[in-house]
């Protein structure tokens, strides 16, 4: 697969793997551990070299499945984990956690869980309003200075801490969501990175699923499926929406693809510094995602999906009021 260059260094699969639902949010599953455990390992014989978890997904349980699952193949791949929660021992999420004596905490966790004596991209998962940026991104340069991590990121940054942060420690990579139905990073933040030689990691490149074309107005998700609590997923917006998915569903017909690889080409043709991480528990939609890597859009059809898309409005917010609260874009 192609190679792509983020910041900091940083050379990645143009594809990466998002792993977070195979621990938590989309509902149960019929895949098991083992099963998991294979997908990652078929990945990597696949080309993908860039893997994401977190230690609030599931949580910690994420971190201990990658870990395994890459641990034969340690020195290929390239792992990403994330910090700033404060995990209560019952496992709830008690608000934000990024204060320089915290991050000193939970990387000897996270290094021990994933199995690993460093992380190789370490993001801020959330930025703490309470913590300068200055002083995270300090805790993290400690940290690269003593080997434990080697490129920091950051998640759902806005242009001015990711100024404020790279100029203490070089940012390598910002993850972000990114996609044909989330385009806010190209009001200002695709600039600052371009600017910066910062990389930026989209993920739910897919819309959670809805870019596939296989989530309609009438698909019922599971009790536990985090989708039902966000407004862009209510029934009336999916309606709405499905006009996204027709223009991916047109191109994609033009060039024997699926939505779901036109709508991850597109991401790819954006920048070359550009590598999405969608996120799959089954065989057959990770082969089918990075196929994507294969399609060519050529300017011309670039130009027909912005100028399709422009005339589409996505209805619904993204996310529920309480957790866009913790965006900084």
């Amino acid at each position: 697969m192609e190679q792509r260059q983020l910041g900091d260094g940083l050379t990645v699969s143009a594809i990466g793997l998002g792993c977070m639902g195979m621990s938590q949010a989309y509902g149960p599953s019929d895949s098991t551990r083992d099963d998991h455990i294979a997908l990652i390992r078929s990945a990597v014989d696949q080309g993908v070299t860039l893997f994401d978890t977190a230690e609030v997904y599931g949580p910690y349980v994420n971190e201990e499945l990658v870990g395994e699952a890459l641990a034969p193949v340690r020195d290929q791949v390239v792992i990403a984990t994330k910090f700033g929660f404060d995990i209560k021992p019952e496992g709830q999420q008690n608000g934000l956690d990024s204060r320089p004596e915290h991050i000193r905490e939970v990387v000897e966790d996270s290094l021990r869980r994933l199995g690993t004596d460093r992380i190789d991209l370490y993001y801020q998962h959330r930025v703490d309003p309470d913590v300068p940026i200055e002083d995270v991104a300090g805790a993290v340069k400690e940290l690269i200075v003593e080997g434990k991590v080697l490129h920091f990121g950051l998640s759902e940054a806005g242009a001015a801490t990711i100024r404020r942060a790279h100029a203490v420690q070089p940012v390598a990579a910002l993850q972000s969501e990114y996609s044909l139905w989330w385009r806010r990073p190209e009001e200002e933040v695709l600039d600052t990175l371009a600017e910066l030689g910062i990389g930026l990691v989209p993920f739910s490149p897919l819309g959670r699923g809805f870019l596939t074309g296989a989530i309609t107005a009438d698909t019922v998700f599971a009790e536990d499926d985090f989708r039902n609590d966000m407004p862009r997923f209510a029934a009336e917006a999916r309606a709405a929406n499905q006009a996204v998915v027709d223009l991916l569903v047109t191109i994609a017909a033009q060039k024997d693809a699926t939505p779901a690889q036109i709508a991850l080409a597109w991401l790819l043709a954006q920048q070359p510094w550009i590598a999405p991480i969608p996120g799959t528990r089954r065989p057959e939609r990770l082969a089918e995602n990075l196929g994507a890597a294969d399609i060519d859009l050529t300017e011309d059809d670039l130009a027909a999906i912005e100028d399709a898309s422009a005339k589409i409005t996505v209805l619904g917010a993204r996310y529920p009021e309480y957790m866009e609260k913790l965006t900084d874009l």
